[in-house]
């Protein structure tokens, strides 16, 4: 069996999942208004900086801080009632045909992610893939947050959990697909046969080039569902031609597909 493994933020969607939420938590009285413009801070270096180690630590160690004393109940509660709402402009089309074709094809499509699972397990459901990666903070025997991770989806950590996914589900990782825009994200990418770099950093998009792995853009949100193209040409003839071609060459139509819709949508 083979598989497809999506990281999700600035992959599957424009923005980080957790700090997405950001606004809502606070009209929850879970944050303060001090904490929000942190929040919207950390947003704007990771998008326009992009993801390093030290970078990603500090995220962490402030949603540790940030998460300690909430209850999970509450969290699962907000992230369900704002997701539609909240995550839906932000997802791209492109990740979403994508994810489209590759169960066409007969594989298992992952999300892979250093957010929470509070909020990456809803998005899981809420993009109709077959499972999830995430991070696990620690909880107390009344379902209250400790301020420690039981697991850290980061790094390496994505990458053994792929293998234990993999072992568990019978995938063969030397045919499966990973997507990803950020450097950390190397021993994800190394994991499988097929990586590709998604809207990647500048670390890896070098490393990319240099090893000869497809680079993708996905610039397009739409809200999701079931994509034109499957309707269009029908599940069938899509199964066909998916299986008979790899994915990226299919996603680098699509989005030149997008482009020339996009042009003509603006021309006088």
């Amino acid at each position: 069996m083979e598989a497809a493994f999506f990281d999700l933020d600035k992959t599957v969607i424009s923005r980080a999942s957790l700090l997405a939420f950001g606004a809502r938590f606070f009209q929850e009285g879970l944050i303060d208004r001090r904490t929000v413009v942190r929040s919207l801070w950390a947003q704007l270096v990771y998008r326009y900086l992009g993801a390093n180690e030290r970078r990603l630590e500090r995220l962490e160690r402030s949603v540790l801080e940030l998460t300690q004393g909430w209850h999970q109940s509450v969290v699962r509660r907000v992230v369900a009632e704002a997701l539609s709402e909240i995550i839906t402009p932000l997802v791209y089309r492109e990740a979403v045909e994508l994810i489209e074709l590759h169960h066409l094809a007969g594989r298992k499509v992952f999300l892979v992610s250093a957010s929470p699972e509070e909020i990456v397990e809803p998005m899981a459901a809420f993009l109709g893939v077959d499972g999830q990666i995430a991070t696990r903070p620690r909880v107390d025997s009344d379902g209250t947050y400790t301020g420690e991770m039981a697991f850290y989806a980061y790094g390496p950590y994505k990458a053994a959990a792929m293998t234990e996914v993999a072992a568990r589900e019978g995938i063969d990782l030397a045919r499966s697909y990973a997507y990803s825009d950020s450097y950390t994200d190397l021993p994800m990418l190394e994991a499988v046969g097929h990586p590709v770099a998604v809207n990647p950093d500048r670390v890896l998009a070098r490393v990319a080039r240099e090893r000869g792995w497809e680079i993708l853009e996905f610039r397009h949100h739409t809200k999701v569902g079931r994509p034109a193209l499957v309707r269009s040409l029908g599940a069938v003839g899509v199964g066909v031609l998916v299986a008979a071609l790899p994915a990226a060459p299919l996603v680098r139509w699509l989005t030149r597909r997008h482009r020339r819709a996009a042009a003509s949508a603006t021309a006088p």
